[in-house]
């Protein structure tokens, strides 16, 4: 899969997602459920690892862990994660995952096939898809014969993991640096729980924040700020000083979005940090070619007020 993330170049809108399927089963007969993840969240994908039991797993869907390289990752039934029962049938498989600096493998009925896709075809699901799912579906790819949702993988290990999103012991400092200034801080997130805790962080460190669920509305809404600004003859830092994004989002993904901004003349000084849970060494050249000021993996969200903050600084000098 690494020959494959290397063909995407940076800022095309474009993404790979692994399909594949959970059966589940039902009184009325089993069904086949399709969804999706990223290509650059998976490692391999494997058989079923012989499994050593965890004491007290935090939830029912941890099944154990397993030694892969002498490394102990933990397993998660995803089915059981989303309260559904798998069907017994074929062999299951397991997807080896790593973001947010985390490696977890997720236990799945089986693998269909690689999709090159654009981000535009990717849907946000509608506010009442998301409250059937408990927001755990970040996207939506309509196929000519199925429907694929893209699963909020941070969201089910944060869920997992709850002491993980605790504020960062910088705030309060970063709070002190910005007791005399106002900045306003542009966020795009897809998922509803990191939008909450970004913002949360940025907010009790003392930024404004305005929140957009994805790339195009967060441009949409610099173009009418950038206008407005125009006819009100005011300077764009009235409005707007920087722009937090992550990089996986339906319609426009955070490369693309950082691409336009860099390539608008009254927009490219905005400061832009790529927040996600792909920033990895490997992935991190792809920020760096559409002009992205910094990077911060969600994995260490405690160092994003103090770097926006120190990008706010050099731009204003």
């Amino acid at each position: 899969m690494s020959e494959t993330k290397i063909l995407l170049e940076s800022g095309t809108n474009e993404l790979e997602i692994v399909e594949f399927y959970l059966d589940e089963a039902r009184p009325s007969g089993d069904y086949r459920g399709y969804y999706g993840i990223n290509v650059a969240k998976v490692l391999e994908i494997i058989q079923m690892p012989e499994l050593t039991e965890m004491p007290e797993a935090a939830h029912p869907s941890v099944l154990g862990a397993f030694n892969l390289r002498n490394e102990i990752i933990p397993l998660i039934d995803l089915a059981g994660w989303l309260k559904k029962k798998r069907a017994d049938g074929e062999p299951p498989k397991v997807i080896v995952t790593e973001f947010n600096r985390t490696k977890s493998a997720f236990l799945v009925s089986g693998v269909t096939r690689i999709h090159r896709i654009n981000w535009q075809e990717v849907e946000a699901p509608t506010n009442y898809v998301s409250s059937l799912t408990v927001n755990s579906i970040t996207g939506v790819v309509k196929f000519s014969n199925r429907i694929v949702f893209i699963l909020d993988m941070e969201k089910i290990c944060m869920d997992l993991n709850p002491d993980g999103a605790s504020l960062p012991e910088t705030a309060e400092k970063v709070k002190e640096a910005l007791a005399r200034t106002t900045y306003r801080v542009l966020l795009a997130d897809d998922s509803t729980m990191a939008r909450k805790m970004i913002a949360n962080i940025l907010t009790q460190s003392g930024f404004m924040v305005h929140a957009e669920e994805n790339g195009e509305l967060a441009f949409k809404y610099l173009l009418k700020v950038k206008s407005k600004a125009a006819a009100e003859d005011l300077p764009l830092s009235d409005f707007v000083n920087m722009v937090v994004t992550d990089i996986e989002m339906p319609s426009m993904d955070g490369h693309s979005l950082t691409r336009r901004i860099k390539e608008d003349h009254d927009l490219r000084h905005l400061p832009v940090i790529l927040c996600s849970s792909i920033i990895t060494e490997t992935l991190h050249h792809k920020g760096i070619a559409v002009g992205a000021d910094d990077q911060v993996s969600k994995a260490e969200l405690g160092d994003l007020p103090a770097k926006a903050l120190r990008l706010l600084a050099e731009s204003a000098n």
